[in-house]
């Protein structure tokens, strides 16, 4: 199950869709669909998770805690609404596409995908591009 949740004001518009789109990333990678939880949240909300977690005072997009247990996908996703915002303004790109970029993201992760390193950052990229050309949302 895919749950979406707010800390801010900030909203999906038509959560199945993305909800389709999330099912069909995972099953793409030969995962499957266990428990997901999006938390989308202020810079300070993911902030102060990411100082107390993780003991990183430093400002993030996404932070994921992963659950994944024999290929079947699970985890909750914490993501900055301002973060994606600003990077989307820094990179030159629509807040929507940065948007999918960083749900994907967290989703790679779950499935093995790395991104410490040059080689592993590429392959990432390259993945998170592929997994946004998958979602339509229906006009």
């Amino acid at each position: 199950m895919i749950t979406f949740n707010y800390e801010l004001d900030f909203s999906l518009q038509q959560e199945d869709q993305y909800e389709a789109w999330i099912e069909s990333i995972i099953a793409s990678e030969d995962f499957f669909v266990g428990e997901i939880n999006y938390i989308f949240c202020t810079d300070e909300y993911l902030h102060e998770i990411n100082v107390k977690y993780l003991d990183h005072d430093t400002l993030t997009d996404i932070i994921s805690f992963d659950y994944t247990e024999n290929q079947v996908v699970s985890g909750d996703i914490f993501i900055s609404i301002e973060r994606v915002k600003e990077n989307a303004t820094e990179f030159g790109v629509a807040f929507d596409m940065e948007l999918l970029r960083v749900m994907a993201h967290g989703i790679l992760h779950y499935c093995g995908y790395k991104d410490k390193g040059e080689e592993d950052e590429a392959l990432m990229r390259k993945k998170e591009e592929e997994k946004m050309k998958m979602f339509h949302v229906e006009q």
